[in-house]
């Protein structure tokens, strides 16, 4: 018996002590959480302040990555509303220190606001990080008719080759996929468990991805209701698409050129900035810039934001004292 009660008592110790380890170390037992919005489908739940795997990860009021907001631009600052998917957002894997909002604002604030602030009358600058994990442009759209732009002078959508096949804003996985948690798990252990469990899609969300039709123009329709949101907010849409890692590796599939093809045009037809790093990758050293086959690392936020802060001061349409002309 004092056997069997010494084993016992030794197993809950290990239990305890392996918990405490996935808690401090990893984080784990407290995931970004997710609330389900009938405009983009999900988004992270708002005050959400945790560590994954040593990084910080803070989610405001309003469910974006960052600090918490004013809706209110103050005077003389430029105001970036940075939309995107999880390579904008920067998962579990990105410090909030080093996320492409943060990038794309040093740069903005150290290097180019300065520069112009006598004719441009601003003195600093506010990127904000509106995102999600597998969000596409229907998601982001409504984002935008949910909370609006607060007000930036300047709203810069960053997207990715898959983002023009994206399906409809959708909640159906959250709650059922790990990766979108609705609640945080009573154990650590209970989350390394539920992870590697085998995963199947509910009906529902296997239906949007099986849906025929014109996908691609869905999306595009998508952006073209963001300009015009955009533009009677009296801000200015600019468009940049990263390519997947097997672009650079292996040249884009026949679809995807033909895809890539219908968003130049589309853009050029709307009047939209249009960014593509697919050309300027390919002249580096790509392979440098990747976390994994599609979101990039804290060296690919920076050469991302460098452009994304340039391209905001070529393209922002920033006049005195912040505003559009």
């Amino acid at each position: 018996m004092k056997i069997a009660l010494g084993v016992l008592g030794l197993v809950f110790a290990m239990g305890v002590a392996l918990e405490i380890v996935l808690r401090l170390r990893y984080g784990l037992g407290d995931p970004p959480l997710y609330v389900a919005d009938d405009l983009m489908g999900y988004r992270l739940a708002p005050n959400q302040s945790l560590r994954r795997r040593g990084n910080r990860i803070a989610i405001n009021d309003y469910s974006m990555r960052g600090p918490s907001l004013s809706p209110h631009r103050p005077s003389q600052t430029l105001r970036v509303l940075l939309l995107g998917d999880s390579i904008v957002n920067g998962g579990w894997w990105t410090d909030q220190s080093a996320l492409l909002s943060m990038k794309v604002q040093a740069f903005l604030d150290n290097d180019l606001i300065q520069d112009t602030a006598q004719t441009s009358g601003l003195t600093q600058a506010e990127v904000f990080n509106a995102s999600a994990n597998s969000w596409g442009p229907r998601n982001e759209l409504g984002y935008v008719q949910r909370f609006g732009t607060f007000e930036s002078q300047v709203v810069m959508l960053v997207i990715n080759t898959d983002d023009l096949f994206a399906i409809a804003p959708n909640s159906y996985e959250l709650g059922r996929h790990p990766a979108y948690p609705i609640r945080r798990p009573p154990l650590a252990l209970w989350e390394v468990i539920r992870r590697r469990q085998p995963y199947q899609p509910s009906p529902e969300f296997q239906a949007l991805h099986n849906e025929p039709g014109d996908r691609v123009g869905v999306n595009l329709e998508a952006i073209r209701q963001l300009n015009a949101q955009v533009a009677s907010s009296q801000g200015r849409l600019l468009l940049a698409m990263t390519p997947l890692r097997r672009e650079l590796d292996n040249g884009s599939r026949d679809y995807e050129q033909v895809a890539r093809q219908r968003l130049i045009a589309f853009a050029a037809a709307e009047g939209i900035p249009y960014l593509d790093f697919l050309p300027r990758f390919q002249s580096l050293d790509h392979a440098a810039l990747y976390f994994d086959h599609i979101h990039l690392n804290a060296q690919g936020n920076q050469v991302v934001g460098q452009a994304l802060a340039e391209w905001v001061m070529e393209h922002g349409g920033v006049g005195m004292d912040g505003e559009k002309p």
